[in-house]
This record gives structure tokens, C-alpha cells and sequence, in this order.
């Protein structure tokens, strides 16, 4: 049987993090997935005011260990995370449709050139959905036209991770890009398992910066702004 419940409470775990006046007695569509997702569920059974968020050096571990599945969102985050997705696919159809035509307003994804030689071939943007770290860290998003080949998935590479060259091409970019301004030490990328993935048909990475001067992310966005500054709250979200 499933545990529906908060660790030290009686609220069923879709209850937890939103005002009383605010409860439901069935869980909502877009986290019943959670029945059969034990890490989410236990996310979302836990109150924001429990959650410690991961640090620079956690972050870093994280990355190279290659367990990206420890990442985790603050549990309201993971709530509105859900909750705009499914509102994304009623809209658009897919997440993938939406990211092509309102975040990157791409009509193809038909590179010009090879890997970072076209500017008009990738954009960076913010996370949309950042996880709970250190707020000092800013996590943005490479999106690229050109694929990064991985390697054939065997019993020594289940992850499928990337080839030689690619991984040379996207520590180039993000040297030249990134750590020549920021300081390589207080830089970071990893690119997500394919099981990882939300969005598989557009070629990403990510990078994550710690305590970045704030012009140079604005100005290498170009003023984006992440979803998750935008939407409403859990409930509220259009």
C-alpha cells in the first residue's frame, strides 16, 4: 500500500504546502503520477519550511559522481513544476511545442553550422524549473540546434554518456563562454541522462554558475527570465 501521508503528519501529500482553505479531498491530475514515483512523493510530502537546499559543493559532487538523479526542487516548486506542465500540454500539445514556438521561437531545429560555430544554431536561457540549491547559483540552459552525439548504451555506459568529442566541444564552449568570465572554479555542466529527460527532441545541456555577476547572465540571456518567476502559485498557475 502506498503512504499517502506527509512523514509527520495526517495531510495526504498533495495537501501539504497549501493553505488549508485550499485542500482537496482527491489529489489533483497532475500529481497523481506521484502514486508510483516514491522520490517525488516523498518531495512533495515535505514542507518547504523541512527542505535544505543543496550547496555549491553538493551540486558539484552531484555532477561528478554522475547522479544527477539526486537533484531535487523545493517541494512547492515541484508542485507548480507539475501542475504548468500538464496546463502546457493542454495548451500546446506537448512540453517539446511549447519550449520550440514561446521560449526558443524556433521554427526548426535545421543547424547552419557545426557544434557553437553559428551563433543563431543555440540560445542560452534560464531553467525554467531550477532545482533547490543554493540560491546563489544560477542554472541555465544551452539549447542547441546541433546534436551532441553519446555513445552506444552497453553494461559498462547504461547512460548512454557522450562521446569523446562531444564531451571536448561542450567543455571548449563552456570554458571560452563561461569559466573565462566566472572563473573555472566556480563553474559546472552536465548533460542528462536520455531517462532524465523532459524534453528529448531538443538537443540541451546545462550549466550552473555559483554567484555569477548578474549583468553578464543578463546580458548572455539576453534579459531572459525563468518560468518559475513568472507563473502564479501552486493553484493560481494559467
Amino acid at each position: 500500500m502506498v503512504d499517502t501521508h506527509g512523514p509527520s503528519t495526517n495531510t495526504p501529500f498533495w495537501n501539504i504546502n497549501v493553505p488549508p482553505s485550499q485542500h482537496t479531498t482527491d489529489c489533483p491530475s497532475y500529481l497523481r503520477y506521484a502514486f508510483k514515483n516514491d522520490k517525488d512523493r516523498q518531495i512533495l510530502s515535505t514542507p518547504d519550511s523541512e527542505y535544505r537546499r543543496q550547496s555549491w559543493q553538493e551540486v558539484q559532487q552531484i555532477i561528478h559522481d554522475n547522479r544527477l538523479d539526486l537533484f531535487l526542487r523545493v517541494p512547492s516548486d515541484l508542485r507548480r513544476y507539475r501542475e504548468y506542465c500538464e496546463k502546457l500540454v493542454e495548451q500546446y500539445g506537448t512540453v517539446m511545442s511549447f519550449v520550440m514556438k514561446e521560449r526558443l521561437r524556433w521554427g526548426d531545429v535545421v543547424a547552419k553550422g557545426k557544434a557553437f560555430e553559428c551563433p543563431d544554431d543555440y540560445t542560452i536561457l534560464y531553467n525554467d524549473w531550477p532545482y533547490g540549491i543554493d540560491s546563489r547559483i544560477v542554472h541555465l540552459v544551452i539549447w542547441n540546434k546541433v546534436d551532441h552525439p553519446s555513445e552506444p548504451i552497453t553494461s559498462t555506459n547504461p547512460n548512454g554518456d557522450l562521446t569523446p568529442e562531444a564531451r571536448k566541444q561542450i567543455n571548449d564552449f563552456v570554458d571560452e563562454t563561461f569559466a573565462s568570465v566566472c572563473g573555472k572554479e566556480n563553474v559546472i555542466w552536465f548533460k542528462n541522462w536520455s531517462s532524465l529527460k523532459s524534453i528529448h527532441a531538443i538537443e540541451h545541456f546545462h550549466v550552473m554558475l555559483f554567484d555569477p555577476d548578474r549583468e553578464f547572465v543578463e546580458r548572455i540571456t539576453h534579459g531572459d527570465v525563468p518560468l518559475a518567476e513568472k507563473v502564479g502559485k501552486a493553484g493560481e498557475i494559467k
